[in-house]
């Protein structure tokens, strides 16, 4: 199998893409002509126009059609493998109720001025998303739900006041890498506020983060689009309980 891929439009590597995008300008024909010249500049032949509307009085969307010369090495692509075993709800409750020999204890929270709480409710509360349950389904996990616009301070309060294992943060909003902001200082003031060993585990998720920035952050996990309430128990159990637990 080839590891050199073009785009698939209408035949196999002919190399066709759709693009979207909005200028600051009012829709005319010079709009949709500063549109291709854009398109043109980022490198697509023959783009075409298939859609304009205005946004306003001052703002047009634009949706361009067209080929890319460039190629995909497979081999060249780095991610974030899952590198923990994937866990059903009863394996996680077992696995605490057996090795840990009490509740785990999960706060969570959107930061700063972020007030959509759409990700954090879908892993946190029961009724969860796409037909899986959140973590108050799992009987062995203690789920506290601050909400949104938590001051930073004051989930650091929290999280001790809990004895909290683990503090899930959803950040959303991204305008002027604002999640990139209240991770950092989220991050810096559980190491002020906190020895190593009596830090919780903290993770982050949100679809404009880079899984592979958690270093950076100064967390443990970052999450991306697609998760669900499974993959981060099955990382709290794997990291809380399993790699916590001395060798037998």
């Amino acid at each position: 199998m080839s590891r050199i891929v073009r785009p698939y439009g209408d035949t196999t590597g002919d190399g066709m893409v759709q693009m979207s995008f909005t200028l600051p300008v009012p829709h005319d024909k010079r709009a949709e002509g500063a549109a291709l010249q854009l398109a043109a500049k980022m490198g697509l032949d023959g783009a075409m126009l298939v859609h304009a509307k205005p946004i306003g009085e001052n703002y047009t969307f634009f949706v361009v059609y067209g080929a890319t010369t460039h190629l995909v090495n497979l081999d060249d692509v780095k991610v974030v493998e899952r590198d923990y075993p994937h866990f059903t709800p009863k394996e996680v409750n077992d696995a605490v109720r057996e090795k840990l020999g009490r509740k785990l204890t999960v706060v969570g929270a959107c930061i700063g001025t972020d007030a959509h709480t759409v990700g954090i409710d879908a892993i946190l509360n029961i009724k969860g998303v796409a037909g899986e349950k959140g973590l108050e389904y799992y009987r062995e996990l203690r789920v506290v739900n601050l909400g949104a616009q938590v001051a930073v301070p004051d989930l650091v309060n929290r999280a001790v006041d809990e004895g909290a294992d683990a503090v899930l943060v959803s950040q959303v909003v991204t305008q002027k890498d604002a999640h990139l902001h209240n991770t950092r200082e989220m991050s810096a003031a559980f190491r002020e506020a906190l020895p190593p060993g009596k830090r919780p585990l903290l993770v982050v998720g949100g679809p404009r983060f880079d899984e592979s920035a958690a270093a950076d952050l100064g967390v443990d996990r970052i999450f991306t689009r697609g998760t669900m309430p499974s993959d981060v128990a099955s990382y709290l159990v794997h990291r809380l309980v399993f790699e916590r637990q001395p060798a037998e």
